[in-house]
């Protein structure tokens, strides 16, 4: 077995399951990224660690000063996996969290030694990122990584999790994923682009005025910055709608092949599904998406 020198060696290289039974048509495979196998659980270790790295490289974190404080506004996954890298790295972490934030993941964030500021939870995300925003002005001594708006978000998946999709998986025809900072989609998605061009990149969101943990519309006011600096209207191929609903429907499917995800996951197999669905009969296609998460930070 393979002996790693620090749990942030263990970041990546997440396995893909075949989830083909749910597929709505024969032709179609339907293929499921497992990025609650990193170690902090989720796919932002991926981004948490790429920023880390990227502001020591640049000057903005000094490695081995205890007295660096970081200032993040999340819903959960980014904030456990700061968490997680700050208390390997030994920097102060501040996490601006929505109040109704599930318990499970405010025990996590406090286990690695975080400081949580609450925001308003009938604000969800926007709302964090305002009030972080404020206390970043406020502060202009802490670092504010702003994941919202940092390059190392979706680069860390351009040059990770992109590449693992295309090597694991030569066939693929569509790359589902959801929309929350857009990093996921714009990293993985130029790299697809620029190796293979054919391959369709669809995002799930839900509807304007709803809510999906992790996923926004961009029609409720605001867009990542990341999203507009990497022309992520012109790089997406379509959007689709997955209500609250549906999504609590597919976390509850997915259970029927062994996985318990997050309601974001169950979201983007929902939006897989429809992906499928257009699909004309005889066509083969392969469906890939993301499992962001597993679902017991949910209960």
């Amino acid at each position: 077995m393979t002996r790693y020198a620090s749990v942030l060696d263990l970041i990546g290289n997440t396995p893909i399951v075949d989830v083909s039974v749910l597929s709505p048509k024969p032709n179609v495979t339907i293929l499921a990224k497992l990025e609650g196998r990193n170690p902090a659980g989720s796919v932002k270790d991926r981004v948490a660690l790429s920023m880390v790295d990227a502001a020591e490289r640049d000057g903005r974190l000094i490695p081995g000063r205890a007295d660096q404080t970081l200032l993040e506004p999340s819903s959960g996954n980014t904030g456990i996996a700061l968490a997680m890298v700050c208390r390997l790295r030994g920097y102060h972490l501040k996490v601006v969290l929505p109040t109704n934030v599930s318990l499970e993941r405010r025990q996590l964030l406090v286990a690695f030694g975080a400081e949580i500021i609450d925001s308003p939870g009938n604000e969800g995300s926007n709302g964090a990122v305002r009030l972080a925003q404020s206390l970043s002005n406020d502060h202009p001594e802490w670092t504010f990584l702003y994941q919202y708006a940092n390059p190392a978000n979706p680069l860390a998946h351009y040059t990770t999790t992109g590449p693992e999709i295309l090597a694991d998986v030569p066939e693929i025809t569509h790359f589902v994923a959801g929309l929350g900072t857009s990093g996921t989609l714009m990293g993985v998605g130029r790299y697809l682009k620029e190796h293979r061009p054919e391959i369709q990149i669809w995002a799930v969101e839900p509807p304007s005025g709803e809510t999906v943990d992790g996923l926004r519309n961009l029609d409720d006011g605001y867009v990542p910055p990341i999203f507009s600096d990497n022309d992520g209207e012109r790089l997406l191929d379509r959007k689709v709608i997955v209500r609250p609903r549906e999504s609590i429907e597919w976390t509850r499917r997915l259970t029927e092949v062994g996985l318990f995800s997050g309601l974001s996951s169950g979201a983007v197999v929902a939006g897989a599904i429809k992906c499928a669905a257009t699909i004309e009969e005889g066509r083969v296609a392969t469906i890939v998406t993301m499992i962001a998460d597993d679902g017991w930070k949910y209960l």
